[in-house]
């Protein structure tokens, strides 16, 4: 066990798309829904339809909640302790667990403003995690 995505059939697009620098969701065309959902699945969780296609998020997130985890030995977490595991909110609705990086444990503050980005995957896999860091501040003017 690597700890890494298994890409199948399904979410194959969807780990090809991080590779490359994209965050993907999924959005349900069906009449009446028009619901957006991560993670990935064949059928929409809210009304059931089949009729959902991929669709490119813009980015960007706001931190709904973390956790800084100090103590995980399973791979390939157990290297990166501690880490801050995360649930943000997608401006096209879904929640999406991740992990934040690139910041102090102490500046974390719900609402903060992230851009995701993309670690590549160890072992020698050809998948990218999507994980999310503090976006840029504008400079003053």
């Amino acid at each position: 066990m690597t700890g890494l995505p298994e890409p199948d059939a399904f979410t194959r697009t969807y780990w090809r798309a991080a590779a490359e620098g994209r965050l993907l969701i999924r959005r349900c065309l069906a009449a009446g829904c028009g619901a957006a959902h991560h993670y990935p699945r064949e059928f929409c969780p809210r009304c059931w339809s089949e009729e959902v296609v991929w669709e490119q998020a813009a980015g960007h997130a706001t931190l709904y909640t973390w956790s800084v985890v100090h103590a995980n030995d399973l791979r390939p977490f157990a290297g990166r302790v501690p880490y801050v595991a995360a649930v943000v909110d997608l401006p096209e609705g879904p929640r999406m667990m991740t992990e934040v990086v690139g910041c102090a444990h102490d500046t974390l503050r719900v609402g903060m403003d992230l851009r995701v980005c993309f670690r590549p995957a160890a072992d020698g896999a050809e998948i990218a995690i999507p994980v999310f860091r503090p976006a840029p501040t504008a400079p003053f003017a």
